[in-house]
């Protein structure tokens, strides 16, 4: 019955990989879709609304990776209850701001290309659709969910598999962001940015570069230090780098949006609150919440 628990958990965590890949995709058009040299040309609505669809999908992908953090942080990697359900919950709520964040993208290219009357339409439309596709047949074909089975020790081999899963549901959130990251600086809109506001986009840059590395490194350190075997001391040190490097992709992700927010609004006060409120939503998300039911004692029961 512990292997049913273990495969179960394993899913959620699969299926937020599976999600997270479309949301990064969304995330890294909101924000490098602002440096393009016909952005100007965006009617005002499509620049607010590309403002929404930023912090709709960074929300989204706040959501994706906060199963894992919390499978680390509160459960210490064990096969728990409320792991599943954490990883369930929070993946179901994840649906609604990524489908609304994908309405509010394609309104800003369709009304940029064709006009507002079908932007409006195109965006409203997929908004529609996807809520219809990813909630309502799920809702529709709904089944009663059996019993979980029962809690016991999860052997060592199976908390490196989630381990590892965990790093490759976390790891796409940054990659694409540092490759958008990187392009935008060589743009003429990055180089009209003043320095300070150039600084925090630098920043921002380097944060996701080093949370890449050391999401990278439990893959190596398992197969170079260990030989690819299953061994305490890889698990404790794998754990402490992925839990470790959700901080700094946080960090990189509140400065990419204080830099949009800046470039829509030339409003310095608030693209940093902005900012600023998106860094303390992640880490309560990735870090408060499994911090505080550790504390609790939720995740080990």
């Amino acid at each position: 019955m512990t292997k049913e628990l273990d495969a179960r958990l394993k899913t959620a965590l699969d299926e937020s990989r599976l999600l997270i890949l479309g949301a990064q995709v969304l995330f890294g058009f909101a924000f490098q879709g602002v440096f393009q040299e016909h952005f100007r040309d965006v009617s005002p609505a499509g620049h607010s609304l590309q403002c929404v669809a930023l912090v709709l999908l960074c929300g989204s992908v706040g959501l994706l990776i906060a199963p894992s953090m919390y499978h680390c942080i509160a459960c210490h990697g064990r096969s728990r209850h409320r792991a599943l359900h954490v990883a369930t919950s929070l993946t179901g709520w994840s649906l609604l701001p990524l489908t609304l964040g994908l309405g509010a993208s394609a309104f800003v290219v369709f009304d940029f290309l064709v006009g507002q009357e079908v932007g409006l339409v195109v965006g409203a439309g997929l908004a529609v659709i996807g809520l219809g596709l990813l909630f309502g047949l799920g809702m529709a074909l709904r089944r009663k969910a059996k019993p979980l089975p029962p809690e016991s020790e999860t052997p060592l081999k199976t908390k490196i598999e989630q381990l590892l899963t965990e790093a490759r549901v976390i790891i796409p959130g940054g990659q694409a962001l540092l490759g958008f990251q990187l392009v935008a600086a060589l743009t003429r809109s990055f180089q009209a940015l003043p320095g300070w506001m150039q600084a925090v986009h630098a920043a921002g840059l380097l944060a996701v570069a080093f949370s890449i590395l050391l999401l990278m490194t439990p893959a190596s350190l398992h197969r170079l230090a260990y030989h690819g075997e299953d061994d305490p001391q890889f698990f404790r040190v794998g754990s402490a780098l992925v839990i470790a490097a959700a901080l700094p992709l946080a960090l990189g992700i509140a400065a990419d949006i204080t830099v949009v927010l800046y470039i829509v609004s030339e409003d310095p006060p608030t693209a940093i609150a902005t900012g600023t409120a998106a860094f303390v939503c992640l880490l309560t998300a990735w870090y408060g919440f499994p911090l505080w039911h550790r504390g609790a004692g939720h995740g080990a029961a």
